[in-house]
């Protein structure tokens, strides 16, 4: 059996005009980085304005678990499928970041016939993009440094600076440092540290902002910290938007890659959807839109975080309505959700199915909140047998959703033609009604309670004395009437990873809570979520290896 990269490796890809050529781009409009990647430049926004929206199609799964959903590989599966069928399609997906890529999750370009390639181009470097956000973040903290190093004028108290470094990889080591130790020459001595690139601001800025001139101002509204006497500084006090923005405005450009099937990808920014928005850019999701009929986009992790967080922050800043939810599931985990260990999820067993399909019960009923229609995508594995996949069938049709067995892993397009005209069939006999679940003008509290008691089915919210302290600070600035981004493990629909199914009984406990101004949402942290996560004990990153003429392995 074939390894992902070996199959991406033999992958025929075309030259990326080609693949621009039948979105109706010109070679003329391409900023190239080699042979298959390219940038698009913002002015074809402009050019394409007066082109019809095709339909929005968003992706998201279950919680996930160790036995694996492959959400991604669905994703880039059904937009091969939409092209087996004879539609125009293309998809909308994140950037990996390299913090996975070496740690334990893996990439995020698919997987088996269902992948996005160059694939070891978009697992690494790609088009620097990440590295452009890391250097705009970075280059903010050097200046707030070196302002309180010459004499500091807007009398910044170190006690109280927010903002943090950033770097693209699992670094545990580097989530509390002390910077400017060595004596008066090398800074004022304070404590610091860094988050993971796609968990800061800058990230959630690039991939809300709509051009060069939102960027810029999204950028000066950062909160950095504040004064002695208790006033805030902003990022525009500090007179570097300017050099972030010149950092950034070539990663503000979507980037153009294809599929297997040569199926066009846009891939553009990618934050964490456990601890960010986990949302590609707005950018690259409208100019899809009005590039193909389908526009095939993905949220980070399950339905409870991507898929909630793009439907109440991302589709009401920029103004999207989507057609249909994609709800991806396997047997496995839904078995593992029952209480079967992962050893023993190869085997038959109905009753834990029916026991654990309440997760994907419940995550069917909250998309359906939001007045979307539904399809449930159950992405098969040899060891699902039919007295399994009966359940599953009996269970959506119950529910009054169509649920589709693809194998998009094992037979590209070809296995997700089911999916394809199950999802169009939906669009057309069940309009959206989409809405969000909040009005903005309730307070922070009220929002909270609101996504917990509806998405995570809590009891309630409890706010510590930390939390409650910042909210204060947040209402002062008149900053309250902002959407919440909640982070929050990604393993449970509450705040307690080892909580599986659907928990009762719990009450959700915020124990910070942190303005993103720029961003425009404000973030809730529960629970033990971190915003720098570590390396497994056995990383990745031991088992890729590159050869003499440059032969990348081991990276899945």
């Amino acid at each position: 059996m074939l390894t992902d990269i070996e199959i991406a490796q033999a992958a025929n890809m075309l030259p990326i005009q080609d693949v621009a050529a039948g979105l109706s781009i010109d070679a003329e409009d391409l900023e190239f980085y080699g042979k298959y990647k390219a940038k698009l430049p913002l002015s074809l926004c402009e050019k394409y304005k007066d082109r019809a929206n095709g339909k929005l199609i968003l992706v998201t799964a279950i919680n996930p678990t160790p036995a694996g959903e492959g959400k991604t590989t669905v994703t880039v599966g059904l937009g091969e499928a939409m092209q087996k069928i004879g539609k125009n399609a293309i998809i909308a997906l994140r950037e990996p970041s390299m913090g996975p890529v070496f740690g334990v999750k893996g990439g995020a370009a698919g997987g088996g016939y269902a992948q996005v390639v160059p694939m070891e181009d978009i697992n690494l470097h790609f088009t620097g993009d990440m590295h452009a956000l890391t250097a705009a973040n970075n280059l903010l903290c050097a200046v707030l440094d070196n302002h309180m190093q010459q004499g500091n004028a807007l009398s910044i108290d170190p006690r109280r600076i927010l903002f943090k470094r950033c770097l693209d990889m699992n670094d545990r080591a580097l989530r509390n440092v002390v910077v400017g130790l060595g004596g008066k020459v090398n800074g004022v001595p304070r404590e610091d540290g860094f988050m993971i690139t796609v968990a800061s601001e800058v990230m959630a800025i690039l991939c809300l902002a709509s051009d060069l001139e939102d960027l810029k101002k999204r950028l000066g509204d950062i909160l950095v910290a504040y004064t002695y006497d208790g006033k805030p500084v902003f990022a525009r006090d500090l007179d570097c938007v300017g050099a972030m923005t010149a950092l950034l405005k070539d990663a503000i450009k979507p980037n153009l890659v294809q599929t297997l099937e040569n199926t066009p990808a846009l891939m553009h920014g990618g934050p964490f959807a456990n601890i960010a928005h986990g949302c590609n850019s707005v950018t690259a999701t409208k100019l899809g839109l009005k590039l193909a009929d389908y526009c095939i986009t993905e949220a980070g992790f399950g339905a409870d975080l991507g898929a909630e967080k793009f439907l109440d922050i991302k589709c009401r800043f920029a103004g999207l309505k989507p057609s249909c939810i994609v709800l991806v599931a396997t047997i496995r985990a839904l078995k593992y959700n029952g209480g079967v260990p992962k050893a023993e999820l190869g085997q038959e067993n109905v009753e834990a199915l029916k026991k654990g399909i309440i997760n994907l019960q419940t995550h069917i009923e909250n998309m359906q909140k939001y007045g979307v229609p539904a399809v449930v995508a159950i992405n098969r594995f040899g060891t699902d047998t039919d007295a399994e996949i009966a359940v599953i069938e009996e269970f959506c049709k119950n529910m009054g959703v169509e649920v589709s067995l693809t194998e998009v892993f094992a037979k590209g397009g070809e296995g997700g033609r089911d999916l394809a005209e199950k999802v169009c069939k939906t669009i057309e006999e069940k309009p959206s009604n989409y809405r969000p679940l909040y009005d903005t003008d309730l307070s922070i509290p009220e929002k909270l309670e609101t996504i917990a008691k509806e998405i995570y089915r809590a009891d309630g919210v409890t706010f510590t004395a930390a939390a409650k302290k910042s909210l204060a600070e947040i209402e002062a600035l008149g900053k309250d009437k902002l959407p919440v981004c909640v982070a929050k493990t990604q393993y449970s629909l509450s705040d307690n990873p080892a909580l599986l199914g659907k928990p009762e009984g719990f009450t959700l406990t915020v124990r910070d809570v942190r303005l993103s101004a720029g961003a425009g949402f404000v973030v809730a942290l529960t629970g033990d979520i971190m915003t720098m996560p570590g390396l497994p004990k056995v990383p990745a990153a031991s088992k890729i290896d590159v050869d003499a003429d440059g032969n990348i392995s081991g990276l899945f």
